[in-house]
């Protein structure tokens, strides 16, 4: 079975590469995943790596503030990678790119 997410990271930075659609049944399980590896390591730098990611509801979008508001409280800045064209759209369309913490990285 595949993963959800998979984890990468070094002494200061966390990859969490999102492996599959996400949708309303996915983000919470992911949300859960990366939260608690975001406890763990404390990185200073969160990737959200989307390059693998298909489909995106705003479910995909709430998953993304709240790690992004999550991470300010620990002191650690959050990039999006990997976004497709699509991906890219929803992204301007909600206005992510304007929050503080957050770099979106075409």
């Amino acid at each position: 079975m595949q993963e959800d997410v998979i984890f990468r990271g070094g002494d200061r930075t966390l990859t969490a590469e999102i492996c599959c659609e996400i949708d309303h049944h996915t983000a919470r399980r992911m949300r859960e995943l990366i939260d608690r590896e975001l406890f763990l390591k404390k990185p200073e730098i969160l990737t959200l790596d989307f390059s693998s990611v298909s489909f995106m509801d705003s479910s995909g979008m709430g998953l993304v503030l709240g790690r992004c508001s999550l991470a300010e409280q620990i002191g650690c800045s959050v990039r999006l990678v990997g976004l497709s064209d699509r991906l890219m759209k929803l992204v301007r369309l909600c206005g992510v790119e304007k929050v503080k913490n957050l770099t979106v990285i075409k």
